[in-house]
């Protein structure tokens, strides 16, 4: 699976680094999103899956590879 964030939607809520902090992080210096792991492993599906579903904006989706 990849991890899609839509830049232009995203407002930076940091709702997505509470429900997956290994995935995404704030960058420190400008409170950008940033994308920490695009591939994550199937073992942490539920974490990204929440973090979709409680995005303020709607802006991470989950692209499934193949």
């Amino acid at each position: 699976m990849k991890v899609i964030v839509d830049f232009d939607l995203c407002g930076s809520h940091a709702v997505c680094t509470r429900e997956a902090p290994d995935i995404f992080e704030l960058d420190e210096n400008t409170d950008e999103l940033m994308i920490r792991i695009e591939d994550p492993d199937e073992s942490r599906r539920a974490e990204l899956e929440r973090a979709v579903k409680y995005c303020p904006n709607l802006a991470i989706r989950i692209e499934e590879n193949g």
